[in-house]
């Protein structure tokens, strides 16, 4: 019998983005049910947005403004326990997620199963419960809820300043742009070797038709 053909699906996200923790929980949640091998990566969207021209939905009154009814609509939606940020700038922009991201990238290079976990703790910790997502501390405490251990914890904070990290976090960062990327979520659907470029979490429909599966809504089961 002919093995099954998967499709690599990519998805570029940043945590700083809760659009993309929408669609990240769709992909993940459509797994087992697609013939899909996804792929979580990382990326900076602070160099996304600066390399491509582009504004923060905040920067816009009226987009920020849609902005706080739609991330609660679509948390419904989703069945994300979403809640709006008190200072979003501060958090978004003046903070930012570049020490969260070069985490995430530690963790992809040494303990890639653990990816996922920490990125949904750490969108949890920030669109959840409005925590800090910056600190060493609250890195370790994002990671340790998705149990990994002391001791990988610390060495992936080693690795956080280290140059291979840097520059994989940047690579990751300039594949998305190659790609297309303006923001975040970026999802790339590699057909018949033809990638194919999707930005949001709201092109689920559009993504199933191309890979002849079927879109269910956000629960699958």
């Amino acid at each position: 019998m002919a093995a099954l053909i998967r499709t690599k699906v990519e998805l570029f996200y940043d945590v700083v983005s809760p659009y993309s923790w929408f669609g990240f929980e769709a992909l993940c949640r459509y797994r087992p049910h697609w013939k899909m091998d996804l792929v979580l990566r990382p990326i900076f969207l602070g160099g996304v947005m600066k390399e491509t021209g582009n504004r923060p939905p905040m920067m816009v009154p009226s987009k920020g403004l849609y902005m706080q009814k739609d991330l609660l609509r679509n948390a419904a939606y989703f069945g994300i326990p979403l809640k709006l940020i008190e200072d979003p700038f501060n958090v978004m922009i003046e903070k930012g997620t570049l020490r969260a991201q070069r985490f995430l990238t530690a963790i992809a290079h040494e303990h890639p199963e653990h990816v996922e976990g920490v990125s949904r703790e750490l969108w949890t910790r920030i669109w959840s419960r409005g925590e800090d997502i910056v600190e060493n501390e609250s890195l370790r405490l994002a990671a340790k809820e998705a149990n990994m251990k002391d001791f990988d914890i610390q060495k992936c904070f080693k690795l956080m300043d280290d140059s291979t990290v840097k520059l994989a976090l940047k690579k990751s960062t300039e594949d998305a742009i190659e790609h297309g990327a303006f923001g975040a979520p970026t999802i790339v659907v590699h057909s018949k070797d033809n990638p194919e470029m999707f930005f949001g979490s709201d092109r689920f429909p559009l993504i199933a038709q191309m890979m002849n599966e079927e879109w269910k809504g956000p629960f699958p089961e």
